[in-house]
């Protein structure tokens, strides 16, 4: 059965303790080395798109038990997905027994998944980041690893947040499952040492932008590329292209609370650079759309607030000012030019990204692009105020960058590719799933 929970729990513990006493060295070795990361990243930007990598499946078990885990709302959604194509996959492939258990939230257990946790709810509720509750988050993992000794596993499949994902990885690994992380995590961005790790806690990564297999590759993960499984929440939705008389400027702050309360209000004070928009704050749910309210009444700009009607309010835009993150590729899927911020929380990160980040763009259509299409800022405080109004005007009213940006979006879709990641990915898991009929699992 190996090692009891609580030394597994132990040793992740006295993992992250001493990742943390290593970061300065590793962050001294890093900086010395800069210009190759950013190199490295430049050539897989280059890469040509690569083909989406479909498993062979071998004989598969009657029986298989499978952990899915999500720890935020939109990995959940990836999740609820994958869920649904593995049973299909199973079912056509003769798998009996389908045994789904995992971390999730409600919509994760709608689809008949044993919850043994629910931290998409503690998500939703602001208190997503490790370092908002550490007993919690080492508490998830014991319980975790609690009921894995108790419920044997074939397959752990953790969807994005490496943050928790990796030390499970590791449990899993420990109690004999196989590892299929669907996101792969983003380590060619930020602080790329810890692939070195991570390449041995997981069997495959599944990578969903196309220049991930080629930096992968040349780091030695085992990977498949699937493509992005929002595209598969995207696939019913038109796909609509900018109107010429359109006049709404879309203002994307987020969906988490604290998102929301820092860049919000610095959003609107640039919406002002406008005056010939219509002024829409789009909202993700009801206690989302009641923040941005307080903020619009308090600015006295004459903006309305939309509340659950991202596409519709896309299909209508002539321009967004949109923070960085998923929400792009939404941005994306309609074609509608943007300007991105990434406003941090204090000078000490700035100075942190400046130094530390190892690709040339942090938006992801521009790394997509390989160029900044869009214009983007990150700054702490009030940042390039004139300069971000520039380019919003730019993108407003000329006509001629408008069409190139417009262009060069098409270009980055395409890139993407289309949907079907979610089936894909169960495919991946599968196969990995299928090794396991020579190592004694239950037949």
């Amino acid at each position: 059965m190996g090692l009891p929970s609580s030394l597994l729990v132990a040793r992740e513990s006295l993992r992250a303790l001493a990742q943390g006493a290593l970061l300065l060295p590793r962050g001294v070795g890093y900086l010395a080395r800069r210009e190759q990361e950013l190199e490295q990243v430049r050539d897989s930007l280059r890469a040509p798109a690569p083909a989406f990598e479909d498993a062979t499946l071998p004989p598969l078990p009657r029986r298989l038990r499978i952990f899915v885990s999500a720890a935020e709302r939109s990995g959940e959604i990836h999740a609820v997905n994958l869920v649904r194509a593995l049973r299909r996959l199973a079912a056509a492939h003769g798998v009996e027994q389908l045994e789904l258990s995992g971390l999730g939230g409600e919509a994760l257990g709608r689809e008949g998944v044993r919850l043994v946790g629910t931290p998409v709810e503690r998500a939703q509720m602001g208190l997503s980041g490790l370092g908002s509750s550490l007993g919690y988050w080492l508490g998830l993992v014991r319980t975790v690893a609690e009921d894995w000794r108790e419920h044997p596993i074939d397959v752990f499949v953790p969807v994005d947040s490496p943050a928790l994902h990796v030390p499970l990885a590791r449990i899993a690994q420990s109690r004999s499952a196989r590892v299929v992380h669907l996101v792969a995590p983003q380590y060619w961005g930020w602080a790329p040492w810890r692939v070195h790790a991570y390449r041995r806690c997981v069997d495959r990564a599944l990578t969903i932008l196309p220049f991930e297999p080629a930096w992968h590759a040349a780091h030695g993960v085992r990977h498949a590329h699937v493509g992005h499984p929002l595209l598969d929440e995207l696939k019913n939705v038109p796909a609509t292209r900018p109107d010429a008389s359109a006049r709404k400027l879309l203002i994307l702050p987020g969906s988490r609370a604290s998102v929301i309360e820092r860049n919000l209000p610095w959003m609107l004070e640039r919406a002002r650079a406008l005056p010939q928009a219509e002024p829409v704050v789009v909202a993700a749910g009801a206690a989302a759309a009641e923040q941005c309210r307080r903020h619009v009444e308090a600015s006295g700009l004459q903006a309305q607030v939309s509340e659950g009607r991202l596409h519709e309010e896309l299909g209508e835009a002539r321009l967004a000012l949109s923070v960085s993150g998923t929400i792009l590729t939404d941005v994306l899927h309609h074609r509608v030019p943007a300007v991105v911020i990434y406003r941090l929380g204090s000078a000490r990160e700035a100075a942190l990204s400046r130094r530390f980040l190892s690709v040339p763009w942090f938006a992801s259509i521009n790394l997509l692009a390989n160029e900044e299409l869009l214009p983007e800022f990150g700054f702490h405080g009030n940042g390039p105020v004139a300069a971000c109004e520039a380019a919003m005007t730019r993108l407003w009213s000329d006509e001629t960058e408008r069409g190139r940006v417009i262009a060069g979006l098409e270009r980055a879709a395409d890139r993407l590719g289309p949907a079907g990641a979610c089936a894909r990915a169960a495919r991946w898991v599968l196969a990995e799933a299928g090794d396991l009929r020579g190592k004694g699992s239950q037949q």
